[in-house]
């Protein structure tokens, strides 16, 4: 029988982090099979975990979707908000985006109901690249490219250096490694330019290919090994190890 750490258990079912899993033990507010639970305690899959008197025990496999999302579906989970994307898939399992895609934007977004692997992708600082085609509203020059590719001033800092390329008069490549709020938007807008058409691509090593806007599949086993090779790759990198 395969034993997990209670804090990776609760994070897997996506109600927390481990640190605010961590948290919880520590002020009692964990039960498992009804008693109260210690820090560093070990669990089963047929160990019942409560969280402030909700179960909160997985009780389904992990779900990992490649989505393709449509303009005008907002990356929320709040089922009150219309259009929201969780109502959009109706998947029969709860599942919850890892990011966000601007409600104007399409492409590429993770669905999962596994909160450990959004900690570890969100928490990736190198190799987390974000691919996408962008279409303005002017001719693009190469001034525009360079300027791009070398950091824009928005939201108090100034972009990373990224990667722009060039497919057209007014349709350009653009690749990540940062994700500031509505990023490619506002350096677009600070040049003089406005995006008419924004499609993300790629996230780390998961390409959006031929899937249709609205539809989804399942990650192929060597996707998901991958991505998380490059996850943790990622951290021990920034952790200096």
């Amino acid at each position: 029988m395969e034993y997990t750490r209670l804090n990776k258990a609760i994070a897997e079912t996506g109600y927390c982090s481990r640190r605010e899993a961590d948290k919880l033990i520590e002020t009692g507010k964990v039960k498992v099979n009804g008693k109260v639970a210690e820090m560093g305690l070990k669990v089963t899959s047929s160990d019942e975990i409560s969280v402030k008197g909700q179960v909160v025990t997985k009780t389904v496999r992990n779900i990992y979707l490649v989505f393709h999302k449509p303009v005008g579906i907002t990356c929320t989970t709040d089922l009150r908000v219309k259009g929201n994307i969780v109502s959009y898939i109706n998947y029969p399992e709860r599942i919850f985006p890892i990011g966000r895609l601007d409600k104007p934007s399409e492409g590429l977004i993770f669905m999962t109901n596994d909160g450990d692997i959004v900690n570890k992708i969100l928490r990736s600082r190198n190799n987390h690249e974000k691919e996408y085609i962008v279409r303005v509203n002017k001719k693009i020059t190469n001034d525009f490219i360079r300027r791009m590719s070398n950091g824009i001033p928005i939201l108090d800092t100034i972009t990373k250096k990224c990667k722009v390329c060039k497919v057209n008069n007014h349709t350009f490549k653009i690749i990540l490694t940062q994700g500031l709020n509505r990023q490619i938007r506002r350096m677009c807008e600070y040049l003089g330019y406005e995006v008419t058409m924004l499609k993300r691509l790629r996230i780390m090593n998961i390409d959006l290919g031929t899937l249709k806007p609205g539809k989804y599949r399942s990650f192929t086993k060597k996707e998901l090994r991958d991505l998380l090779n490059l996850c943790e790759d990622s951290r021990k990198t920034h952790d200096g190890f």
